[in-house]
């Protein structure tokens, strides 16, 4: 019984996602960027950088997405980011998958 609530908890922290939010980010820096920059420090899975449907530039902000905590650990442990000029806030984030909230609901 142990054996198998093991596996399950493995199994929850291979879906979660490790997220840093991202802040200030300069209207030039696009996420090809971010994701270069930020994969300096792990393996970055994905960089979702929100758009303004109305205005069609991002909206500053972003979320770099981590397979690893040690990873996120990283970033954080740097003082400062500055891209193009621009200290970037960060702000650490652990989020689940949609479908792993789902199933937690039922």
């Amino acid at each position: 019984m142990a054996a198998a609530k093991a596996v399950r908890a493995a199994g929850r922290r291979s879906r979660r996602l490790f997220d840093i939010f991202v802040a200030e980010i300069p209207w030039t820096v696009s996420s090809k960027e971010l994701k270069e920059y930020f994969s300096q420090f792990g393996s970055v899975q994905r960089c979702q950088l929100p758009f303004d449907r109305d205005t069609g530039f991002h909206k500053r902000y972003c979320w770099i997405k981590f397979s690893a905590p040690e990873y996120v650990q990283n970033v954080l442990q740097k003082d400062s980011h500055i891209l193009e000029g621009s200290k970037l806030a960060l702000k650490q984030q652990t989020r689940r998958r949609r479908s792993q909230r789902k199933n937690q609901s039922e």
